[in-house]
Formats: structure tokens, C-alpha cells, sequence
């Protein structure tokens, strides 16, 4: 990956390659999950136990191949009975209903081992050897393969279903007689089919599954093909994209019926979107809830709450601590940062609030601030129900504004304004009589100047 990141805390959709390793088996609810690591063994441990705090941390020293990888997990915890699933952190596109097929596969065979195989064309990967009748004989990895047997379009995922005693027996006799001197888990299929034992396979449904990601061309393929696979499931579900090329949605992310995507739009984290609601274009919504037909449209939002049929946009930015309830509506430049905006109320444009509880049917004007940091601490502003307060206001918090109140445009209010009241807090205005015609003459100004008041004479 040439990266500081360790190749299985790259992320996409929403996880990291080991995040949707773990999500995949964790669907088969497994009695016990153990995640060996290696290279960065202590970060990558860390963010194995943050997605799966109940997994058993395993590390391999040296990184001497799979067969070694699975010995190290026997010798640590011990022989485990039943059916033991082998996976990989860096298969991101494999779902655990694969893999639930692979199982069900391996108990209704009552097979020893039963390995995941897929069709196609994946260089690199072990090829599936079978006779005349085509009974499975072997897997052979492709450093180790025939011209013939790498003519072979059959590809080992090495994923397998092994019956756990056995496995522990068979994994000890495991030799590195081979190209790389390496414990490969390929030959505890061969030994336990040696030993008489039933070798079954399961052909995955969709052969993009056992694709693995060693390089950033890899993850950027992979990204893609589980957007597509996302956004397949969710036009499915009732849910409309506009352009699926460029609209991308997270795992994590739960959409509602009859909701629409808009083109350019990004979706992320633990965000939610109601039925009928429209988002986008060009949206970005991270950890964010909007609720139901509510109309976004080129906003970013992270954090936010917003309420059913509240419209927002364009350009405006919800930031952490934004909560927008019913109806309220939110223009044009506008930013809201740790604060609630109450049922019907407006912010058309060019406006911050921040710290702020502002009431339900109030208006705020365009050039609106919340002045809510005086260089050491933040502080509060509540503006009531109903208030209108006009363009270009300054509120310098902590102040509030009652129920029913206005403030005149231009003011810069830092005292309370009781309820129904008018605060004006604005230097009177002087008109300098004939000063352009005085101080400016021969310019185009106080030539105009010079003829409106001759006109008006």
C-alpha cells in the first residue's frame, strides 16, 4: 500500500478492510472470533477489538504463511471443536452470506474441509485441481502450478470450513516444502484428504467476492464495486439514485423508502434518511438523521439532526450539535454549529448561529451573527417564538431575545430584549450636506450628484 496505515485499516464504504472481514463473520454469530495479527499487530489488535470487542487477539511473530497463521491460533487457544471458519482481512466484498453458504455446504456434506472457490480470472491466486469425473484432487498455488494447472479457471478464495479436530491434528503436519519456504493452509486440504476424509467446495455466486486488495488501484476497485453493490440493494429496496457513478453511500448508512438521492452526494458514518426525503445534489452527510420528505440540497452536515419536511440549502453547513426541527428552513450560506432551531423557524441566508436555541416561527435576516465567543469561552443565545430579528444583527451572547420580539436591522444587541419589544442598538445616521459635490468634484459621482439635484430644483 506504501502507507504508514496498515493495509487492513485502509477503509471503504464506511469500514476498514478488517472492519468488513469482521462484519461478514460476525453474521455467521460465531461462538468464538479470533483475528491473528502480525505487521502493526498492536494497532491493527486495537481496531479489531474496537469492531468486535468480544474477538481474541492472536499475533503472529513472524509472518510464515497461512497454514503457520492457523497454528499460532490452535497453539493460543487450543483445539476448537466444531466447525472453524478461516477468513481474511483483506477481502472487503465477502458477505457473510457467502459464507453462511459455505457452511451449510460443509455440515450438510459432512465434510472434513470445504473451500470457497469462484470462476474467473485472479492472478496470483491457487488454482482448484480436479480429476476426469471432477472430484476435487487439490489446490496448487500458482508459483508452484503447471503451465497447465495455470490454464486452470477455477481460483481457491482460502476461505475454508473445517471441522476443528481435525484441523488441529492436520495444521502440525503442515511442511514448507515449497517455493516459499512458507506453512501454506492448502496443504492441510491435501493431507486431509489423504487421510480419507470428505474435501467439498462451494462455487461463491459472485466471483468479485474473493478479491483481495494489496495496493490502492485494488482498494479504489473494490471501493467502487461495493458502492454499486450498496446502491443495487437500497434502488431495490424503493429507495431512488439519480447517478449511481457519482453518488456514494457508506454500509452503515440506512436509507428510507421512497427517499432520493441526488447526483454527487455522499452519505456517510451512521447518517439516516427518512422516507420520502431528498438529498442532494451535490450533499455530503456524515453521522447525520433527516427525517421524513425534508429537501437538501448542496449541504454539508455532520452531526446534525434534521426533522420532517425542514428544507436546507443550497450551501449550507450543519455542523456537530445542529438539531432542526419540523418545518424550519434553512438558505443560502447559511452555518448552525451547536444549536437548536425551532419548528417552522427561518434562516434564509448569509447567517451563523452558533450556541444558540432559537424558537419556533422566528425569522432571522440575512448578515445574521451569533457572536458567541468572546476569545476564551463559548456562551449561550436563546431567541423566543415568533421573534423577527432583522438583517445584519449582531448578537452578542450571552443575551436573549423574548417571545414576539424584533431587533431593527443593523443592530448590535448585548442586552436582553424583553418579550415584544424593539431592541435598537445602532449608531444614529448624519447626512453631511453637499459633501460629494465639495470633496469629490469633477468625479463621475459628483457629476450625477450635480444633476439629480438640479433636476430636483
Amino acid at each position: 500500500m506504501k502507507s504508514r496505515t496498515p493495509k487492513v485499516l485502509h477503509t471503504l464504504s464506511g469500514r476498514s478492510l478488517l472492519g468488513h472481514a469482521l462484519a461478514a463473520a460476525g453474521e455467521l454469530a460465531p461462538e468464538r472470533l479470533v483475528v491473528v495479527v502480525g505487521h502493526a499487530g498492536e494497532q491493527v489488535g486495537a481496531a479489531a477489538r474496537a469492531a468486535a470487542p468480544n474477538a481474541d487477539i492472536v499475533v503472529q511473530e513472524r509472518q510464515l504463511g497461512t497454514g503457520h497463521a492457523v497454528r499460532m491460533v490452535i497453539e493460543a487457544v487450543g483445539v476448537m471443536p466444531g466447525t472453524v471458519v478461516v477468513t481474511y482481512g483483506d477481502m472487503p466484498l465477502l458477505r457473510g452470506a457467502t459464507l453462511r453458504q459455505l457452511v451449510g455446504a460443509h455440515h450438510e456434506g459432512g465434510n472434513a474441509v470445504t473451500v470457497l472457490t469462484a470462476r474467473g480470472d485472479f492472478p496470483g491466486f491457487g488454482r482448484i485441481v480436479r480429476d476426469a469425473d471432477g472430484a476435487f484432487l487439490r489446490i496448487v498455488e500458482e508459483r508452484d502450478a503447471t503451465s497447465d494447472e495455470r490454464m486452470i479457471d477455477e481460483f481457491n478464495s482460502g476461505c475454508y470450513a473445517f471441522d476443528g479436530t481435525l484441523l488441529a491434528d492436520a495444521v502440525k503436519r503442515v511442511t514448507t516444502n515449497n517455493s516459499q519456504q512458507e506453512e501454506y493452509l492448502t496443504d492441510v486440504v491435501e493431507i486431509l484428504r489423504g487421510d480419507g476424509h470428505g474435501v467439498g467446495t462451494v462455487v461463491a455466486a459472485q466471483a468479485a467476492e474473493i478479491s483481495g486488495v494489496n495496493d490502492r488501484v485494488q482498494l479504489a476497485q473494490a471501493r467502487r464495486a461495493l458502492n454499486d453493490r450498496i446502491l443495487r440493494d437500497w434502488m431495490l429496496a424503493g429507495v431512488t439514485v439519480i447517478d449511481p457513478a457519482s453518488t456514494w453511500v457508506d454500509v452503515t448508512v440506512t436509507i428510507g423508502r421512497d427517499a432520493e438521492i441526488g447526483p454527487q452526494t455522499q452519505l456517510e458514518g451512521a447518517t439516516v434518511i427518512g422516507e420520502g426525503a431528498k438529498v442532494g445534489a451535490g450533499c455530503l452527510l456524515a453521522d447525520t438523521t433527516v427525517g421524513e420528505d425534508a429537501v437538501l440540497l448542496h449541504a454539508v452536515c455532520r452531526q446534525a439532526q434534521i426533522g420532517p419536511r425542514v428544507t436546507i440549502g443550497p450551501f449550507a453547513y450543519l455542523r456537530p450539535g445542529a438539531s432542526i426541527a419540523a418545518d424550519a428552513h434553512l438558505g443560502t450560506y447559511v452555518e448552525v454549529k451547536k444549536s437548536h432551531i425551532g419548528a417552522g423557524a427561518k434562516v434564509p441566508h448569509l447567517t451563523y448561529v452558533g450556541d444558540a436555541t432559537v424558537g419556533a416561527g422566528a425569522n432571522v435576516g440575512a448578515g445574521t451573527i451569533f457572536a458567541n465567543y468572546d476569545g476564551v469561552r463559548k456562551h449561550h443565545t436563546d431567541v423566543g417564538e415568533n421573534v423577527f430579528i432583522g438583517s445584519n444583527t449582531v448578537l452578542v451572547a450571552p443575551v436573549s431575545v423574548g417571545d414576539g420580539a424584533y431587533t431593527a436591522a443593523g443592530s448590535a444587541i448585548y442586552e436582553d430584549v424583553p418579550a415584544g419589544d424593539l431592541g435598537i442598538a445602532r449608531g444614529r445616521q448624519h447626512n453631511a450636506d453637499g459633501w460629494v459635490l465639495r470633496n469629490r468634484e469633477g468625479t463621475r459621482s459628483a457629476e450625477a450628484a450635480s444633476r439629480a439635484r438640479s433636476d430636483n430644483s
